[in-house]
């Protein structure tokens, strides 16, 4: 079973994925004023790879920039490629 939880001090804060309550990885941010935050990296444990978690954390991410209208900008090379490949999540990319 997977969960993802957040982490947030006001100004950066993170998605942690656990698998069995296991930390299996995560994807940092650090917010860009108050309606948009940046993904500056996601990173998935070696153990955990390969099993779509990256994807989930971005996704998780996009989740709440819509929740709370917010716009993305994603400046990690994963995140990018994600929302490059991805034209359902557009509308919370900030810059387009």
């Amino acid at each position: 079973m997977t969960r993802i939880e957040q982490e947030d001090n006001g100004r950066k804060g993170k998605f942690v994925i656990y698998v069995d309550d296991e930390h299996a990885g995560e994807m940092t941010y650090t917010r860009a004023g108050s309606s948009k935050f940046i993904i500056d990296h996601t990173e998935i444990d070696e153990k955990f790879s390969g099993n779509g978690y990256g994807n989930d954390l971005v996704m998780k991410g996009v989740e709440y920039a819509r929740e709370n209208d917010q716009k993305i900008l994603p400046l990690c090379p994963f995140a990018k490629k994600v929302f490059d490949t991805t034209p359902e999540i557009a509308d919370v990319r900030y810059g387009i």
